[in-house]
């Protein structure tokens, strides 16, 4: 390993031989770390990713908070930089947020909008390398090792490219870490944010881990943490004093995880094949619903949505789940499996509605969700003994997704979906996000 520093100038790419001064730009922006030729897993990471694709599209609110959600019993999608500092995070309840910061800016999610362009930046990393595994709609870990010859650079001027790329296209700004393993690549995304590039070598990997807390590992939560800390666990250094079988016999497979990432080690490959578990959609009411009828027009846009993700990724369920939550915040899931996968969302609904009329007997409910999960490639449709008229209604939502995809989405609309948006245009407050993006 070379004791030399290598450094690239942040603004022109250009290797720098005398940093700060970039000879060539007149750039004083430099990228420097003794290792930096010699590593190839990054993790790049979107700053704020919804709030900063609503400033870029909005510039008279790029200089104010800006909360990305809605609804006084919603939670807090995501979050600008500015609106962090008074302390917003995402999946902060609404009523929480707007207390913190009361003159924040609070725009409703545009997830069709997010996800095009998110799309539009995962394209731009397979321009890099294949080895680009998605963790988010914003987010992923890309292997360019080998890549040098193929690109005429090295993996760190290649990032610092797409870096620059992704702004000037898609106007947001993105983090990236630059190590050996996807751990330590996702760590030191996070220590420069935002527009950052962070590196963490071999040779500080350890040193810049050890007095770190144990919470500081992701995925060591606030109830594993009290545990370690009962057993005089507080930090990384102290992790590291115990035996592999000791972590693993008081706290099973996530003690012994949390022994090898205190020493840095981390073998998981970039895998560009996604293991996506389940497809879902779920909505909380500001008003608790207890109508059946209500709650049964809701849930057919859950199953729309759905099932338009499920179509979508080219993927189908053989399970599908009902989620309810009541007023008390009880939790109610309830699953039914099916002969053969399915996509559409007109099936979704009608085996979801007769477990919903068995628990929609005069409660009322916060919270309401569809999704589908033991995943596969779809088989073809299929008609329904017990249901004669169902074969006919897929092919015709069949023909509403061509005639969608061509004309927009409000081409073809069905009755019960008409009148679901009706009564929520009447009360536009009923339906809040469904789902928070990660602080980034």
């Amino acid at each position: 390993m070379s004791d030399i520093t290598v450094s690239y100038c942040r603004d022109c790419i250009s290797p720098l031989p005398e940093p700060p001064h970039c000879l060539k730009c007149d750039g004083r922006n430099p990228l420097s770390h003794p290792e930096i030729s010699q590593l190839s897993i990054a993790h790049v990471d979107c700053d704020a990713f919804y709030a900063s694709i609503e400033k870029r599209d909005n510039p008279s609110i790029a200089h104010k908070p800006v909360i990305v959600g809605g609804g006084t019993r919603g939670v807090v999608s995501a979050a600008c930089y500015m609106a962090r500092m008074y302390g917003v995070r995402s999946a902060m309840p609404m009523f929480k947020a707007l207390k913190a910061c009361p003159d924040a800016v609070v725009i409703k999610p545009h997830m069709n909008k997010y996800a095009e362009d998110g799309y539009k930046i995962r394209n731009m990393m397979k321009t890099l390398t294949p080895l680009v595994e998605p963790l988010s709609i914003d987010e992923a870990f890309l292997d360019l090792t080998g890549t040098e010859r193929l690109h005429g650079r090295s993996p760190a001027q290649s990032l610092l490219k797409l870096q620059k790329e992704i702004l000037q296209d898609i106007g947001v700004t993105v983090s990236v870490g630059l190590s050996y393993n996807k751990f330590l690549a996702k760590t030191a995304s996070d220590l420069d944010k935002p527009h950052g590039f962070a590196v963490l070598g071999r040779a500080d990997a350890l040193d810049f881990l050890k007095n770190k807390p144990v919470d500081f590992i992701f995925g060591v939560g606030p109830a594993f943490a009290r545990s370690l800390s009962k057993a005089g666990i507080h930090s990384i250094a102290d992790v590291r004093k115990r035996e592999d079988s000791d972590m693993m016999k008081r706290f099973g497979e996530s003690g012994l995880r949390l022994a090898r990432l205190s020493r840095a080690e981390d073998t998981r490959r970039v895998n560009p094949v996604s293991d996506r578990k389940s497809v879902s959609a779920e909505t909380t009411f500001n008003t608790d619903i207890g109508d059946p009828d209500l709650l049964k027009d809701r849930l057919w846009l859950l199953c729309v949505k759905t099932a338009d993700r499920a179509k979508a990724k080219d993927i189908a369920g053989r399970v599908v789940t009902l989620k309810l939550k009541t007023r008390s915040f009880e939790t109610i899931t309830r699953r039914r499996t099916l002969a053969q996968p399915v996509q559409l969302a007109d099936t979704i609904f009608h085996t979801l509605e007769p477990l919903l009329d068995k628990e929609a007997n005069g409660r009322k409910f916060r919270l309401l969700g569809a999704g589908i999960s033991d995943l596969s490639a779809p088989l073809g449709d299929s008609g329904d003994l017990l249901d004669p008229t169902a074969f006919k209604r897929g092919i015709a939502e069949r023909a509403s997704d061509k005639a969608r995809a061509k004309f927009g989405k409000d081409a073809v609309v069905k009755g019960r979906e008409l009148r679901a948006r009706r009564k929520s245009s009447n009360n536009p407050k009923t339906i809040l996000p469904e789902k928070p993006e990660r602080n980034s």
